[in-house]
């Protein structure tokens, strides 16, 4: 089942950081990513089937920044105020509507320019989880949506690293160099 749902506005505030992650203040959504962009606290949610899949979503022809690009199941911003195990779990229900375990695996900071609309510049908080249940995707916040295979992903992220947003590309490159046996380890 899709569904239709406005969960985010460019009017939301932001939780502004310093290059230690330390909250600053904050700023609506959309000054946060004008020009060379605000640093802001963000996060990155990675969701794995049993059969080693990982959910990739095709982002909104809506959204002003990396519109109809491949990217990560779910990436957002927390509520001012709100705890990150808290938004992660929030946000990938309104995305994706399910829930699981969330796992925090590690955060970054990096700026993406997208020409001159603007940029990303994030202090990210990277998740990972598995399901293998039912996906309600909210139609609003993206375009489609897929399991792919981890090779078959590696291949295209070689051969058309143009089709995905720059923070998949990075984090990727992280969670295949450093965690990705552990992550996919059969349970015990």
């Amino acid at each position: 089942m899709r569904r239709e749902e406005v969960v985010s506005s460019v009017t939301e505030e932001l939780i502004l950081v310093d290059e230690l992650d330390r909250e600053i203040g904050c700023r609506p959504k959309s000054e946060c990513h004008e020009g060379n962009g605000i640093l802001h606290r963000a996060f990155s949610i990675f969701i794995f089937n049993e059969r080693r899949e990982l959910l990739l979503q095709k982002r909104s022809v809506k959204k002003l920044l990396w519109p109809d690009y491949w990217s990560n199941a779910c990436c957002s911003h927390p509520w001012v105020g709100e705890p990150m195990e808290h938004a992660v779990l929030r946000r990938l229900k309104q995305e994706l509507g399910f829930e699981c375990p969330l796992t925090f695996l590690y955060k970054f900071k990096y700026h993406a320019q997208y020409g001159v609309v603007g940029a990303e510049h994030e202090y990210c908080w990277v998740y990972y989880g598995q399901y293998d249940g039912t996906v309600n995707p909210n139609m609003d916040e993206m375009a489609d949506w897929r399991f792919v295979d981890i090779a078959a992903l590696e291949i295209d992220l070689k051969s058309s690293p143009e089709n995905y947003t720059p923070w998949l590309k990075m984090e990727w490159s992280e969670i295949s160099n450093h965690y990705l046996e552990e992550l996919l380890a059969p349970k015990k």
